[in-house]
């Protein structure tokens, strides 16, 4: 019988956990984004890096930057995409006027939370509007984490 591969059992997910360190997360949407080449096969391999990535609206269209896809060994270089290219983003023209005005608030900014294949097997993103945390905010999530794992440890300790 045949060993089942890990990697083909669990679709893979990544996702940004410095926003929720960063920003108070809303309004979280699912968006497609438009890719060349070989990305998809990169983005399946697991060569993506969302840490750094942030959204911007230019000239009435959505586009992520710095959102790095690293390229496969087996690609020919004159067909590599560069890896952190700014790449568009695609949503319905409500949602990014929804977006346009609430970003134009002051402190607001458009975040990527999670990539991943959906069911239909097509990369998808979740962006959401992101306030940024002010640090005393950032230490009380800290301590409820702390809290949390702490009391987790001892009810596992109890329970033995």
């Amino acid at each position: 019988m045949a060993k089942k591969d890990k990697n083909k059992s669990k679709p893979r997910e990544f996702l940004n956990k410095k926003v929720f360190h960063d920003y108070e997360v809303s309004d979280v949407i699912e968006v497609g984004l438009v890719l060349q080449g070989s990305e998809v096969k990169s983005i399946r391999d697991g060569r993506v890096n969302l840490k750094d990535a942030f959204v911007r609206i230019i000239k009435n269209e959505m586009f992520i930057l710095n959102m790095h896809i690293g390229a496969l060994e087996t690609t020919h270089t004159t067909y590599r995409p560069a890896e952190n290219r700014d790449r568009k983003i695609l949503l319905h023209r409500k949602q990014l006027n929804k977006f346009f005005e609430k970003v134009t608030k002051d402190g607001y900014t458009i975040v990527v939370t999670k990539m991943y294949f959906n069911a239909k097997n097509m990369v998808k993103l979740n962006i959401g509007i992101g306030k940024g945390k002010k640090l005393h905010d950032k230490r009380q999530d800290l301590k409820e984490k702390d809290m949390k794992r702490s009391t987790d440890r001892i009810l596992k300790a109890w329970n033995r």
